[in-house]
């Protein structure tokens, strides 16, 4: 994954036309003041491609009713599509069960999940919870509020002045008081891949489960959680070209048929009486009441769009774009990337001295550049560095070289006007 020169992500580039990508994309052919349009704001939500927005116009058009529980023509229509795209979701993670993929409203919410019901379970007082200094506020604050339920304690795993895990601290911080270790993928902040594999294997080593937030690496790289091994890795379908409020939890069969459910309603239970519930088996006895049908079969498409395109594809796109915005912004005076991994995904953060971020971002959108300013939910990263906030440029498969030097011409123009 990492790439330290241009030339390096040049000869690693494999096959994609970027062109043909995009006419997928109508909304990158619309102008904003004036100007095309050029959607560097991919970390926080991707753009949508013509077979998925199909995808949802024929499901109203054509197949719209509830699943499960239907025995008439549409909704065996619908629940087999619905079905089938779990399927196709277990494959795209290569994981061999499909029950083990629960559909929930995005990584946020599965990481709650797993908080509020295996964490539960296993946390209690004087305990542990191990994160990472690089996490998205989603994979804090859920953890913080079990271990101030639970009288536990939340520690951090360090990071170095490049945005890596400090690995030597690791096995230090992995106890006989750690009951889960919960961590990004990818930073959301600063693009740094972690050594996931590792971090997991000597997790393992000590009995200790682990939480992958896949938000950032299920988009922009081939996931595969049997090799990972881990214990649960959640995703979000709007980063990976699909519909907003569906995403993917992933879990062992083993951990989810022990853990309680999340919710109560319908679609979780198996009977009910005033005396009694007994609940469903996986994966319903997590998707409780009617979900979100039309954003399970997108999300299908968008998965099946990925696949088309080929994640190793992606990959080395995406890393081609960033070693070249590396390289094209050392043109820009008084702009300092913060976040220098050598493993990193498509995501470059930066500072100017000339301007706060949110004016470089005013005036970059006057140019027509969308990149994504603030402290994108990771205020402990922006701590660490001793800033308030970073301008964010994020790719997808869909941008290229030519969008990189139209961002250079705007951060140009961002130093006219303030420096």
């Amino acid at each position: 994954m990492a790439v330290d020169t241009l030339e390096q992500a040049e000869s690693s580039t494999l096959s994609l036309d970027v062109e043909a990508v995009r006419r997928d994309f109508p909304i990158l052919s619309r102008t904003v003041h004036g100007k095309p349009i050029v959607y560097l704001d991919n970390a926080a939500t991707s753009q949508t491609p013509i077979p998925v927005i199909d995808t949802i116009r024929r499901y109203y058009l054509e197949e719209n009713s509830n699943v499960h529980r239907g025995v008439h023509f549409l909704s065996q229509v619908a629940t087999e599509k619905y079905e089938a795209a779990r399927r196709r979701i277990a494959t795209f993670l290569n994981s061999p069960v499909g029950c083990e993929v629960i559909f929930t409203r995005g990584t946020t919410d599965g990481i709650n999940l797993v908080a509020q019901t295996y964490g539960r379970q296993h946390v209690g007082a004087g305990d542990e919870v191990l994160v990472s200094h690089l996490e998205h506020h989603s994979n804090i604050v859920p953890w913080q509020m079990l271990c101030e339920e639970k009288g536990a304690r939340l520690r951090v795993i360090p990071i170095n002045d490049r945005g890596e895990i400090i690995m030597e601290s690791l096995d230090g911080l992995l106890t006989g008081k750690t009951k889960i270790l919960a961590l990004a993928h990818v930073s959301n902040a600063l693009g740094t891949v972690n050594p996931v594999k590792e971090i997991i294997a000597r997790a393992h080593e000590r009995d200790i489960p682990v939480l992958l937030d896949g938000a950032q690496s299920a988009p922009h790289m081939p996931i595969d959680l049997k090799d990972l091994g881990a214990d649960f890795f959640a995703c979000s379908g709007h980063k990976m070209y699909g519909p907003t409020g569906i995403g993917i939890l992933h879990g062992r069969a083993k951990v989810l048929n022990a853990m309680p459910p999340y919710q109560g309603g319908g679609d979780m239970i198996m009977s009910v009486s005033f005396e009694k519930t007994t609940f469903n088996s996986l994966p319903y006895k997590f998707e409780a009441g009617t979900p979100n049908i039309e954003g399970v079969i997108a999300l299908g498409a968008a998965v099946d769009y990925l696949e088309h395109l080929g994640m190793d594809n992606i990959a080395a796109h995406e890393r081609d774009l960033v070693a070249y915005a590396t390289e094209a912004l050392r043109e820009v005076k008084g702009l300092t990337i913060i976040g220098t991994a050598k493993a990193k995904a498509g995501v470059i953060s930066f500072v100017m001295e000339s301007a706060h971020p949110h004016d470089i971002g005013q005036i970059l959108d006057d140019e027509g550049v969308a990149i994504r300013v603030g402290h994108h939910c990771a205020q402990p990263v922006m701590a660490r560095f001793g800033i308030p906030a970073t301008a964010r440029a994020s790719f997808a498969a869909y941008n290229t070289r030519d969008e990189i030097d139209a961002l250079v011409r705007a951060l140009h123009k961002v130093n006219e006007v303030f420096g």
